[in-house]
């Protein structure tokens, strides 16, 4: 049967039934006594045959979509009046759990929040359930604290929590002045980690749990780490104590080589699937010092390595280049790969032959690319592999075009996201440039801002592009025929809105409302490989 409190509360929500208590129709804007005549039930440890649903009268009826709606309002009535819902746990089914966890996330219930994560009935806990809304820093704080309560604890019944899933939710500042930056939540977890490990020893006089300890507790996690931040994430990493953090995403951001050696011997080898490495300055011989410690990871994909310093023009790198190739292919899983603002030219041969398995994602930016690179590309193993191909920042106008323009059919088959930013492109190029491009029928992501393009060249690349049924993301530049007249580089907004309110009127004549073209790289910068 259901558990009587929430049907109580809930006023019999299941299928057949009536949503007739003010939990219910108050929260949901409904009238009183709205029947149910279409909706899924609650789960329950047994199955029974459903009533014959009921004869619609004057009011709406429920479907499945607003039905679920339903719950989740009732849910957020229930987390706003902390003691009944605090009554209401030791009652709920474990498949109630999670509607309930939701709405106190929603609504900054820190209080039910940390009961709820501490009598969490499964074994895992995910915080990604909304992608379109994240924690904030309160809540994180509250769940962090609750689980790391749940260890120590010599009451209650043993928690039930194994594995907590925070991955995917610390992504940026853009969520608010108290949302959670994946640095900020670097440290949040650090610390956590740390009072887990003081704590480790239980105190004199204190109350012990019978039977065996309880086990740790493993928390999957993004890290974003910096010299600030360096030293108290490595301490947290080394701790062994009751809770564990294992990597999904590693960033570094301006550390030292000795800094950065550390702290990726100190990571958890399974589970990690990328290594970022930026603005850090290691040159070609520190590079030569951390990829081989990257063999260590065996789930390791993405390996990310822009502004390392490194330029082919320095006497005595040939022999460094050849160490970092051999390097390169000792990673066995490596699918992607980015070197942007390293001085490559003519040796991408060099530097992709040891690898062991195409690459699917392949970012070269501000390069200093030579045709031969764009030759080796089309004609290697990875062009039909290619998913992401970012070649922004080197001047494709020239010497690179015909490179460039058999390249394209070469990756066609597989491309997805395709990076020309700041790539000395104008309106000449377009004749040529579009029919190798309407090759790549899967392509989803173009990227062309910083392009020298006319409003009228805008035009022509969307009505060239409309076969690519694919295409949902253009970043386009700014018309040069739309700066201001003082050429101060001003852009007056009403000649940007015109131009833009023009092509969105195409592309509805078009049938094609679903694509987006901007000139915001704010909130469109392209899509992660992983999500490709």
């Amino acid at each position: 049967m259901g558990n009587p409190f929430w049907e109580d509360q809930c006023g019999g929500l299941r299928a057949g039934g009536r949503l007739d208590h003010p939990l219910c129709t108050q929260s949901a804007g409904l009238p009183l006594s709205v029947p149910v005549t279409t909706f899924c039930p609650l789960p329950h440890t047994h199955s029974r045959p459903l009533p014959a649903p009921e004869t619609p009268t004057m009011t709406p009826t429920v479907t499945p979509t607003t039905a679920s709606s339903l719950v989740s309002l009732c849910a957020r009535r229930l987390a706003a009046h902390l003691p009944t819902a605090r009554r209401a746990l030791p009652l709920l089914p474990a498949e109630l759990y999670p509607v309930l966890l939701h709405a106190a996330l929603l609504d900054r219930r820190v209080p039910l929040l940390r009961d709820v994560v501490r009598s969490w009935p499964f074994p895992v806990l995910s915080l990604r359930r909304d992608p379109h809304r994240h924690p904030d820093k309160l809540c994180v704080q509250a769940v962090l604290l609750a689980v790391t309560a749940g260890l120590w604890s010599g009451t209650g019944p043993r928690p039930c929590l194994r594995v907590l899933d925070m991955t995917g939710i610390q992504d940026g500042a853009e969520h608010g002045p108290d949302g959670v930056t994946l640095w900020s939540g670097t440290v949040l977890l650090a610390k956590a980690c740390l009072e887990a490990s003081q704590r480790r020893t239980e105190p004199r006089g204190a109350k012990r749990r019978k039977g065996s300890p309880v086990p740790p507790v493993e928390i999957r996690v993004d890290l974003f780490v910096n010299s600030t931040s360096g030293a108290i994430l490595k301490a947290a990493l080394r701790s062994g104590g009751a809770v564990r953090l294992r990597c999904r995403d590693f960033h570094a951001e301006e550390l030292s080589l000795g800094g950065t050696v550390d702290l990726l011997e100190a990571l958890e080898p399974v589970g990690l699937r990328r290594v970022e490495l930026r603005f850090n300055n290691l040159g070609l011989e520190g590079l030569c010092q951390v990829v081989p410690r990257l063999a260590r990871f065996p789930d390791l994909a993405s390996v990310r390595l822009p502004y390392s310093n490194v330029d082919v023009r320095r006497p005595g790198t040939e022999d460094g280049l050849q160490e970092l190739a051999e390097a390169l292919g000792w990673l066995r899983g490596l699918r992607e790969l980015n070197l942007g603002s390293c001085r490559l030219a003519g040796r991408l041969r060099l530097l992709l032959g040891s690898l062991q398995r195409p690459l699917e994602s392949l970012e070269l930016p501000f390069c200093h690319l030579q045709p031969c690179d764009l030759t080796f590309l089309a004609h290697s193993p990875h062009a039909s592999a290619l998913k992401k191909l970012d070649l922004s920042g080197n001047d494709l106008s020239s010497s690179l075009l015909p490179a460039f323009l058999h390249l394209l059919p070469a990756v066609s088959s597989s491309l997805r996201h395709l990076d020309m930013a700041e790539c000395h492109l104008g309106d000449a190029h377009l004749p040529i440039l579009l029919p190798p491009l309407r090759r790549c029928a899967l392509l989803s992501y173009l990227g062309l801002f910083g392009n020298a393009l006319s409003s009228k060249g805008l035009k022509v690349l969307l009505e060239g592009t409309l076969p690519l049924t694919s295409l949902r993301l253009v970043v386009h530049p700014y018309p040069i025929d739309c700066h201001g007249d003082d050429g101060d580089g001003d852009v007056p907004e009403g000649r940007v809105a015109a131009v833009r309110d023009e092509l969105r009127g195409m592309l509805r004549s078009a049938g094609r409302d679903e694509e987006m073209w901007t000139s915001s790289l704010h909130h469109h910068g392209g899509f992660d490989f992983f999500v490709l």
